[in-house]
């Protein structure tokens, strides 16, 4: 079967395996999460192989990932999306409210989707031709410091004195634009002043606050007010530093060579074909009322969200988003409502369920060491910049583990945040010594824990508001 050409920005090649492999890189345990959105991942990639009348009938597998706070709902979403350069946001249920009350509604979480995947595209496209428009910023930067000849008098830029005969003021003002060439290329007329034309843009900041669909309103009135002022109001000449104006020269440059049609194409594109959606605390608008009064209707927003996930057409300011094909990731702890109490046509529409574990001693103390960005190597990195060598030992590793483990015993466990604050609280003296005492080495055994947090959990109440 002839398939079509992937995009590069896709990593098409990933088996489920392998996609568990990358995650567990960064997540600990949880490893039926982990397969299940795999899956879900690997059939999206495998949906873009098939012919175009099949591919259009296979709908995403929406996932609802179930467990408490701290024990890495988010954090396999977000490592999920970024394994393919997939558009990913964040939202809570809780957020949003029923059309016909005051609030953001559920049609917005597209409309910001949206908004970052174009921010995305765009950033690509940049990055791209970004050496060339800084080759381009050079050259004009150049012509503003040394004008042609021809435009010398009363010019900003350096008073040379030039030799009489044609050919060697020729010479010599080549001479200078090369010497400016090399010292802007070393960043050395950073803070010389050069007069850049620049446009100030009178359009006032539209901002609405109520209504069932007035973001999309103000949206469309300040799309409308650029269209009748599209060039971005009056220009007006002025001193400026260098490093501003490269700045600004640039951007220029970067939107010139940029056609800015094709990135909103694109960013709608990859929003309806990778588009990742993350919705958490879905449990909190769980169960049916039956009493309806002046609050917000939570079966209400239920309904509100069943079309998008169903698949149905927003209109967002780059173009309209068809949400057939968005993957949606719920999360929630479900320690009161369950998935059963969401109305039977959403339960549908998410048809995979993954239960994460909470935390224990070792799942805390693998946390420490073992992914990608750990707490500790982080620490050890935040005081090497201060010359400071910072090391645990073993055994002092499992000692924060049972310190955090016990402290989410004493409170309310919040899973692996809980270890923010036991590092902050073991490591104080060393960060706000560590910059007079360069050269130096701090070794955390499992005493330098218990002196700096042992007496906090023999009082319990006094480890609820510090741990």
């Amino acid at each position: 079967m002839k398939t079509k050409k992937q995009p590069a920005d896709t990593k098409i090649d990933l088996t489920p395996r392998e996609i568990v492999a990358e995650l567990d890189k960064y997540i600990v345990g949880q490893s039926q999460a982990k397969r299940i959105v795999a899956i879900a991942l690997r059939n999206r990639l495998r949906r873009r192989r098939l012919k175009e009348q099949m591919r259009e009938e296979v709908t995403p597998k929406n996932i609802i990932l179930i467990g408490p706070t701290g024990v890495g709902k988010t954090e396999v979403a977000r490592r999920l999306a970024a394994l393919v350069r997939a558009p990913f946001i964040k939202v809570e249920a809780s957020k949003y409210t029923e059309v016909g009350y005051v609030g953001r509604d559920v049609e917005s979480m597209i409309r910001d989707l949206t908004q970052q995947s174009h921010n995305m595209v765009r950033e690509e496209r940049f990055a791209a031709v970004r050496d060339k428009a800084e080759e381009t910023a050079i050259e004009r930067l150049i012509e503003l410091l040394v004008p042609p000849l021809s435009k010398r008098k009363g010019a900003p830029g350096p008073v040379l004195p030039a030799p009489e005969e044609p050919e060697a003021r020729l010479q010599h003002h080549q001479n200078a634009r090369e010497k400016v060439r090399a010292q802007l290329q070393a960043g050395e007329l950073e803070d010389e002043l050069v007069e850049y034309e620049t446009k100030e843009n009178p359009l006032p900041m539209v901002e609405v606050f109520a209504g069932s669909n007035m973001e999309e309103i103000g949206m469309n009135l300040q799309d409308m007010l650029q269209n009748v002022m599209p060039g971005g109001g009056q220009s007006r000449r002025r001193r400026i530093k260098v490093s501003e104006a490269r700045r600004q020269i640039i951007q220029e440059e970067l939107n010139r060579m940029v056609d800015m049609g094709e990135i909103k194409s694109e960013a709608v594109k990859r929003v309806e074909e990778m588009g990742i959606v993350f919705v958490d605390e879905l449990d909190k608008v769980a169960g049916r009322e039956q009493n309806r009064g002046p609050d917000v209707s939570r079966e209400g927003v239920q309904r509100d969200l069943l079309p998008i996930v169903e698949g149905t057409t927003v209109n967002t300011r780059h173009g309209e988003v068809r949400t057939h094909h968005i993957l949606f990731i719920a999360a929630g702890a479900f320690h009161v409502a369950k998935p059963s109490d969401l109305i039977p046509e959403l339960q549908g529409r998410f048809p995979l369920r993954a239960e994460l574990t909470s935390l224990k001693v070792e799942d805390f103390e693998r946390i420490l060491v073992e992914p990608r960005q750990a707490l500790t190597k982080q620490y050890q990195a935040l005081m090497e910049t201060e010359g400071v060598n910072l090391e645990f030992t073993p055994e002092a590793v499992r000692e924060m583990a049972e310190v955090a483990f016990r402290a989410n015993q004493l409170a309310e466990d919040i899973g692996a945040r809980r270890l923010h604050t036991v590092l902050e609280r073991i490591l104080e003296e060393v960060s706000f010594t560590a910059s007079e005492m360069p050269g130096n080495a701090v070794i955390v055994t499992p005493e330098y824990v218990r002196e700096r947090i042992g007496d906090l959990l023999k009082d319990e109440d006094l480890s609820r508001y510090i741990l």
